[in-house]
């Protein structure tokens, strides 16, 4: 392999750096997002106008399913018209007006005017940031690229974690203003950095209308399409127990035992500071995972995509399970530790490592050059799709009596069951369904 092969892109630091900073600003301001609605939320008049569990959980997917929804329009803005540098930076300033609405008014109107504009924002750069990661790289030095979408998965779990630690300790003590406006300062950081590295990018151009309807109408467009569509809708059941770290299990997290005693010394969480348990434990499995885990399981099986994607899905279920074991206690009046969450955490976040980071590259080899970021932006709409399972479920769950249909464990139990249904199915396509209509980035790349 020759030097050249092994240069680093000069524009990748500030992609790398800009998600950094932007994964703060939207995990911050996410991480804190169920607790705001049900204890600090006010009325015009300035009085407390706090949301139940069920309402807050059926808004807090309202708008992770909207900011993953919207990532089909920044592509195709992206793509045809403006390019993905144009797109992100102008998309930024939404995002930026987002957090700042957010911070200057604790209403439903500021609530309702800063989540609208931080999914637009939000939204509208993902899939061109993941794209132009990959747009960065030629053929000479393009064995580079699965090491740095794990460097780029990396980033965005450093901000998270640090976001997730703070922001409720931000919250506790100095409030909603300043909470949300760290996040949105960090997100005016971001934009800044990736401005910074205007003249290192290599930019693919727009294309166009005419030739995006060609490319898109293509063969490989079509194949790419139909390929990923089966997967990602039955990915969707992954994130529809994935995202409910940020709702349901915070929910949950406030009725449990949040003491931490390491021996020498003991602090007690926030409840929402278990969901940086997350983001770290992506940091210490990337690399377990590459050179442990995946090598070990090569020797028993192959492991194809599909088939990293199953196992993924079955650890998810399993996961809810032991949400569904908790919650049983806690109905019971007990106060179970919080390590039966922490316990949560690192089964979910296994499968993440082997469903996210599988279905992200997926997307990316898979599409013409033309196309990036709208067939990321399909990946990430099995988010959304997710996301509108579990608002649709808790939309419908309270009677007008006030009773619900599913209650407690119950709750639980009925997604890790639609959970492991999808990972059957998965299952029974890996079997059937021939693996070269899925095909690996390494194969991609060889």
């Amino acid at each position: 392999m020759s030097a050249k092969s092994l240069k680093m892109p000069k524009g990748v630091p500030y992609i790398i750096g800009n998600e950094l900073a932007e994964r703060f600003s939207f995990y911050g301001m996410k991480a804190i997002l169920t607790i705001f609605m049900t204890k600090y939320l006010m009325d015009s008049s300035g009085g407390l106008a706090v949301m139940g569990e069920t309402e807050s959980k059926y808004w807090y997917h309202i708008f992770v399913m909207v900011s993953y929804f919207t990532p089909i329009i920044g592509a195709i803005i992206s793509d045809v018209f403006l390019g993905k540098y144009r797109t992100i930076i102008g998309l930024s300033i939404f995002y930026c007006l987002g957090h700042l609405a957010l911070a200057l008014d604790e209403t439903r109107l500021g609530l309702t005017v800063g989540l609208t504009l931080i999914a637009m924002g939000a939204g509208g750069i993902k899939p061109c940031v993941s794209a132009h990661v990959g747009d960065q790289f030629s053929k000479e030095n393009a064995p580079l690229l699965d090491r740095i979408f794990k460097y780029f998965y990396l980033s965005i779990n450093i901000g998270a974690t640090a976001a997730s630690l703070l922001t409720p300790v931000l919250l506790n003590y100095y409030g909603p203003q300043i909470a949300f406006g760290i996040p949105g300062l960090l997100m005016l950081i971001a934009t800044i950095v990736f401005w910074m590295g205007r003249n290192e990018f290599i930019s693919i151009k727009p294309v166009g209308i005419q030739q995006y309807k060609r490319d898109l109408l293509s063969e490989q467009g079509l194949g790419a399409i139909r390929n990923l569509t089966p997967i990602y809708l039955l990915v969707a059941f992954f994130w529809a127990v994935f995202d409910q770290t940020g709702s349901a299990l915070v929910l949950q997290a406030d009725k449990m035992n949040k003491v931490i005693n390491l021996g020498f010394t003991n602090f007690e969480l926030l409840p929402s500071q278990i969901q940086a348990a997350n983001p770290f434990l992506v940091i210490l499995f990337i690399p377990l995972f590459t050179f442990l885990v995946y090598p070990f399981l090569e020797k028993i099986i192959r492991l194809t995509g599909l088939r990293k994607i199953t196992i993924g899905m079955v650890m998810s279920g399993l996961a809810f399970a032991i949400c569904a074991f908790v919650e049983v206690k806690i109905q019971a009046g007990q106060t179970p530790s919080i390590f039966w969450q922490l316990l949560t955490y690192v089964i979910l976040t296994a499968a993440e490592i082997f469903v996210s980071i599988t279905a992200l590259e997926m997307a990316y080899t898979q599409a013409p050059n033309s196309l990036k970021s709208f067939i990321m932006s399909f990946y990430l709409l099995s988010v959304a799709v997710g996301n509108f399972i579990v608002a649709f479920v808790n939309g419908i769950n309270e009677r007008p009596d006030g009773s619900f249909l599913l209650e407690g464990a119950n709750y639980y139990w009925f997604f890790t069951i639609l959970t492991f249904l999808a990972a059957a199915v998965l299952y029974y396509m890996s079997t059937w369904y021939q693996e070269k209509i899925y095909i690996q980035p390494e194969d991609m790349r060889e």
